[in-house]
């Protein structure tokens, strides 16, 4: 992926927080924490909490996606939490970057 590419990927992404936070009434402390994930990670996530928002990625580009939204996110309302990497997933294997409040399980 270029770097143009990339910049709008994250664009896109930190627009899209923005929106769901809204959406479903995120508060001024509340914020996202962002994780690369293997799809079964997603997954696991997705059923744990709500709302969450996903991006698909090759995996070589996701380390930088990660980096740029990250770097976006500091100059929006909603904050960036921590960050997951998953250390115990092989890189060719994330193909994710997923956004998630741990404080909202899904019910």
């Amino acid at each position: 992926m270029s770097s143009q590419t990339l910049e709008f990927e994250a664009r896109e992404y930190v627009y899209d927080l923005e929106n769901c936070g809204k959406e479903h009434g995120f508060k001024a402390e509340e914020g996202w924490e962002l994780s690369l994930a293997t799809t079964i990670e997603r997954i696991a996530i997705e059923k744990k909490y709500s709302p969450t928002v996903s991006a698909k990625a090759a995996p070589e580009a996701l380390p930088e996606l990660l980096r740029l939204v990250k770097h976006k996110m500091v100059k929006t309302k909603y904050g960036v939490g921590k960050t997951h990497g998953y250390d115990n997933s092989p890189e060719n294997e994330l193909q994710y970057l997923i956004a998630f409040n741990p404080d909202r399980p899904r019910r």
